[in-house]
């Protein structure tokens, strides 16, 4: 199939490449030349694990192509999908559709023949109304229909989700349009992910709904966390626990500083602000998203009571900037509110992140940025673990706690085993657990499944 992708972020490259994956000839297109240009030349614009190889595969093999004509590329298309951003609007939370609405008019201009128009942007209930009424303002004649299709395409693992997916969601009553979304994901529907039909509206919802309830787990995990810390428990058990049950699973019941990124914090606000416009507030998200931001706030208090109460004059190094692993994405991130607060309280805070320095040096202009952890942590008083990326997680913790003035660490990610680290002569402060030292040792938690062993079947009430 002809396919055409507008805006070339995360969801619309990722997409587009694993579209051209699947045998469809994919042109992708952006308003922006030089991104364009980057792309041609083989460089990524965002970091993504595997995906300049994907490009390069499939750009070598002629089913992906760049461009920045967005008429040319809707003309020779039998699906269009619109990917531009939708960020939240400035001051009340909103989603700012402008680059949607502004995209599906140029589409409605370019069309000829029937055309599926797909929202793959986040976008609240009603947008594609919109945009369908907006097409037929410019193209009242055209054949075409207004599909809804979301993503769930979690960064760093973005082409396995893809590939992989629980579902893949349609939202359309139109016949024909449900056959061309068929043809185009009949790879996945053949390897039996089912491919959900349903309305248009309900589809947007969809997205909002699952990002929120996801969200709501990572927020109730924290505050168990912090209950936990307070009641001498230990948050790696209890997630444990609680995961094994089906009806919960053990996915996003890891504690931490808080969630950011790209979708969950304006995803949040968007649903709320829906929410508020059709009369019925939803206390729950509001909750979760006013909890999530008084936490990202209050991290940093963690690393000044280690430090005995004040952090003024000293030196602490963050190890993560982005708002979470195998992405260089730093919107929303953690490391962002907790360096602010410890400069507020007159520290000197020094930085290193595997792939989000340039984004972070935009934001942060003020800090110094380091090569790599350990000429991050020398000379510090304290280091701050702040991003879960798979090299923190083999730190020689001896060698680091050797390059430092002090021997605080804040783990706010609970990848370091806290034996591990007072054994090397830190002073480890987890989430959701105890402060570790060699005087003070972490209990023993085990956390592995059994191996062979059959319990017995039990009569239990339901609930």
């Amino acid at each position: 199939m002809r396919v055409a992708v507008i805006g070339v972020g995360y969801v619309g490259l990722v997409s587009g490449a694993c579209f051209a994956q699947f045998g469809h000839h994919v042109h992708c297109v952006d308003k922006d030349p030089q991104r364009i240009a980057a792309l041609c030349a083989g460089r990524m614009p965002i970091y993504e694990p595997h995906l300049d190889a994907l490009v390069a595969d499939n750009v070598a093999a002629g089913r992906l192509t760049f461009g920045t004509d967005l008429a040319a590329a809707v003309r020779d298309a039998e699906v269009v999908f619109i990917a531009v951003g939708t960020p939240a609007r400035r001051g009340d939370g909103h989603a700012d559709l402008a680059h949607v609405f502004a995209c599906c008019r140029d589409i409605a201009q370019a069309i000829q023949g029937y055309t599926v128009v797909v929202t793959k942007s986040t976008v609240p209930v009603g947008t594609g109304d919109r945009v369908e009424h907006i097409m037929r303002v410019v193209q009242p004649q055209g054949a075409f229909a207004v599909v809804s299709n979301p993503e769930f395409l979690r960064e760093g693992a973005a082409i396995a989700d893809f590939q992989h997916p629980d579902r893949i969601v349609i939202g359309t009553q139109d016949e024909r349009a449900r056959a061309i979304m068929t043809n185009l994901y009949r790879p996945l529907a053949e390897a039996a992910v089912p491919l959900f039909f349903t309305t248009r509206r309900t589809a947007e919802l969809v997205k909002y709904a699952a990002n929120a309830f996801l969200a709501m787990k990572i927020g109730f995990v924290n505050e168990m966390a912090d209950l936990c810390e307070r009641a001498d428990a230990d948050v790696a058990g209890v997630a444990y626990g609680i995961g094994l049950d089906r009806r919960i699973g053990a996915q996003f019941l890891q504690p931490g500083p808080g969630f950011g990124g790209s979708c969950f914090p304006k995803d949040i606000q968007a649903l709320i602000k829906s929410a508020q416009d059709y009369g019925v507030p939803s206390r729950i998200i509001e909750t979760v998203a006013a909890a999530n931001e008084q936490r990202k706030r209050s991290m940093a208090r963690r690393l000044i009571k280690a430090c005995g109460g004040s952090v003024r004059g000293l030196t602490v190094a963050v190890l993560g900037l982005t708002f979470k692993a195998d992405t260089d994405d730093v919107r929303e991130a953690p490391a962002t509110s907790i360096i602010t607060a410890l400069q507020d309280e007159g520290a000197e805070v020094r930085a290193y992140d595997p792939q989000g320095m340039d984004q972070a040096r935009a934001l942060m202009p003020d800090i110094a940025y380091a090569t790599d952890p350990y000429s991050c942590v020398a000379g510090a008083h304290a280091v701050a673990i702040v991003t879960e990326w798979s090299a923190f997680r083999t730190l020689d913790l001896a060698r680091l706690r050797s390059r430092m003035a002090g021997s605080v660490l804040v783990d706010y990610r609970n990848i370091i085993p806290a034996a591990e680290a007072a054994e090397a002569g830190f002073r480890h402060v987890g989430i959701g657990r105890r402060s570790v030292t060699a005087e003070r040792p972490a209990p023993r938690i085990d956390l592995t499944e059994p191996q062979g062993a059959v319990l017995p079947e039990l009569a239990v009430a339901a609930g």
